[in-house]
């Protein structure tokens, strides 16, 4: 049976509730909680689903101020609106939207985005708040170039879920690593296990792995990267 939802929280309050819960779990944790500080994820609500997963394939791989430049000649296709519809990007000639930056892997994903919004795969914003994580996971990543990662992040970014942890991304599981100084970056099976006792805060925790690792490896705000399954350049 899919897991329900976690209802979307994620004000100052509930972010000092998780700190503090999270702080609680052992002395590793309230060192580093207490280093970090309270925690300032930030979200960016009300994108409809078709628009978000097309800005994250364009991020995938690619450092944000160069996934912005492509987007940004992308959407000067398309003056008339702040974004284009499903049924505008597929009209349009697929050459056009190359010459902006996109790979061919990328566009085709992009283009089958859109091609899914259209045909009510992609479901809108309110109808994706009522559907459960698992849910939408299951739903979305059949896509071209839409794996688990991808979708968390969305689920993270997009829909405010509190209880999320992509154990695919190395950010997190370094970062645990870090903090327990472990020999061994854990395996996603693994980080999945240990993420359990950090229910239902896990989306604050992943925040918290992100200030963890090692230089050269940023959080998704900063450098997006592709997990197993996601779209590459």
């Amino acid at each position: 049976m899919p897991r329900a939802a976690i209802p979307a929280d994620l004000s100052p309050r509930a972010y000092r509730r998780a700190a503090d819960f999270l702080a609680g779990l052992d002395a590793d944790w309230a060192r580093h909680v207490a280093a970090v500080g309270p925690c300032r994820h930030e979200a960016k609500p009300g994108r409809e689903p078709y628009e978000a997963l097309v800005r994250a394939i364009a991020h995938q791989q690619l450092h944000a101020r160069a996934a912005e430049a492509i987007l940004a000649r992308l959407l000067a296709l398309y003056p008339d609106a702040d974004f284009p519809s499903p049924q505008a990007l597929l009209a349009t000639d697929e050459q056009q939207q190359r010459a902006c930056g996109l790979s061919a892997s990328k566009l085709v994903a992009i283009r089958g985005i859109a091609q899914a919004a259209a045909d009510g795969v992609v479901p809108s914003r309110a109808d994706a708040l009522r559907l459960s994580d698992d849910e939408l996971i299951a739903r979305l990543t059949p896509l071209r170039g839409v794996g688990r990662w991808t979708v968390e992040m969305f689920l993270i970014y997009t829909l405010e879920r509190s209880d999320i942890l992509p154990v695919d991304d190395y950010g997190v599981r370094e970062g645990y690593r870090r903090l327990k100084g472990l020999d061994k970056t854990p395996t996603p099976r693994q980080m999945r296990d240990i993420g359990l006792a950090w229910s239902p805060h896990r989306t604050v925790a992943a925040w918290y792995l992100w200030r963890l690792p090692a230089q050269g490896v940023h959080p998704p705000g900063d450098t997006v990267r592709a997990s197993a399954g996601d779209a590459q350049p």
